[in-house]
């Protein structure tokens, strides 16, 4: 098993750094959406309350975290196969899911933010998970980020 660890992070309120663009750019859509799938952590947090969680609360939205890393709790490796799956557990507590959305690359970490369970939250990521490691909805809004802030530099 891996290590029980909480990851230092600069300020470790991802929150309250993201939520306000991410909250902006949500009012800005012509429909509204069903679903936040957060390039962050919802409960495998080290407060257990991440940024799925404040995005989801704030919005009444199903919210997913769905992190590239892991800032805590413990878990077996998943098998290799896309799909395959293994519970993160931190202080006794499920508090995720480390999925495998691509054969032979490494998990992501999928944690509920608010009006999902697990399974379905790893079910979504999956199902948005194409040809990349990442979910298309993070992956494409990453992408557009860096393009921004490339022609702004």
């Amino acid at each position: 098993m891996a290590k029980s660890s909480i990851r230092a992070t600069s300020s470790g309120l991802l929150s309250f750094r993201e939520a306000p663009a991410i909250l902006a750019a949500l009012r800005k859509l012509d429909t509204e959406a069903d679903a936040i799938i957060c390039d962050g952590h919802g409960l495998a947090h080290p407060r257990g309350f991440g940024l799925a969680c404040h995005l989801g609360v704030i919005c009444d939205l199903a919210a997913i975290g769905c992190a590239k890393s892991r800032l805590v709790g413990e878990h077996r490796a998943p098998g290799i196969a896309r799909g395959a799956r293994t519970p993160l557990h931190h202080r006794g507590r499920r508090v995720g899911t480390v999925l495998r959305t691509r054969d032979d690359v490494r998990p992501v970490y999928v944690s509920v933010g608010h009006r999902i369970d697990l399974a379905e939250a790893a079910t979504l990521v999956l199902r948005c998970t194409t040809r990349y490691r990442l979910p298309e909805p993070t992956r494409l809004a990453d992408a557009l980020v860096s393009r921004l802030a490339r022609s702004a530099a």
